[in-house]
């Protein structure tokens, strides 16, 4: 236990590049449909995608993550055949900041923690949404999942993910944001539900099973 402690202890410094100052308060967006999904999945032709073999960021998501992310075949909230490489707590939210060209026009005034990234990227490209930390709750529970994907459906909804405006998406009872199988788990949903959040710092994230593997890696295709 005192060496756990240790472990988590130690991955509480925030990330070189990603150093933010002053704290921000992020907006709380409220009720918010939300639906599961996972690394490896395929034919999600109801959510508008082929597959998550890749994500919007990470060409071959699936060997980045160590495996596809099944979410029948657990063992607690971490897959029950392999170690992950990366944070089994992500998520998806409907904004992506890079096109082909680079980054999408006005991104440091979109994004809120973009500039300082950028100032700690020592000249690399990055995405400035991969890995940002979010709050997600259900009902009296609370669980911290990492940016990893962009969807459902929309791809440029900067005024609700950013602001304070609904989702624009309308399909599949508008959903506006979709979760692991091991935030699902940890939330305690059985089916698609309503549930808040909000983007927080790093260093406000709890101890938690979220912070047993933490992604740092950036944007590859």
């Amino acid at each position: 236990m005192e060496r756990e402690a240790r472990t988590l202890h130690a991955r509480r410094a925030p990330r070189p590049w990603n150093d933010r100052s002053p704290r921000a308060e992020y907006y709380l967006h409220k009720k918010i449909k939300t639906t599961y999904f996972y690394i490896g999945q395929k034919n999600r032709a109801q959510a508008g995608f082929l597959n998550n073999g890749s994500s919007a960021w990470t060409g071959d998501w699936v060997g980045a993550y160590g495996g596809t992310d099944l979410p029948h075949n657990r063992r607690g909230f971490f897959p029950r055949n392999f170690r992950p490489k990366e944070n089994p707590f992500y998520c998806a939210l409907p904004f992506n900041d890079v096109t082909l060209w680079g980054h999408k026009p006005k991104s440091f005034d979109i994004i809120p923690w973009a500039r300082a990234m950028e100032k700690n990227a020592g000249g690399e490209f990055i995405s400035y949404c991969k890995n940002q930390w979010v709050k997600i709750t259900y009902k009296s529970r609370a669980c911290y999942a990492q940016w990893e994907d962009v969807g459902p459906f929309q791809t440029d909804d900067r005024q609700y993910v950013f602001g304070t405006d609904r989702p624009k998406n309308r399909r599949n009872g508008g959903v506006g944001l979709d979760v692991s199988p091991a935030c699902f788990a940890y939330l305690g949903m059985k089916d698609n539900g309503n549930t808040d959040w909000q983007f927080v710092e790093f260093e406000d994230v709890p101890d938690g099973p979220w912070l047993r593997v933490v992604t740092t890696s950036r944007a590859s295709w």
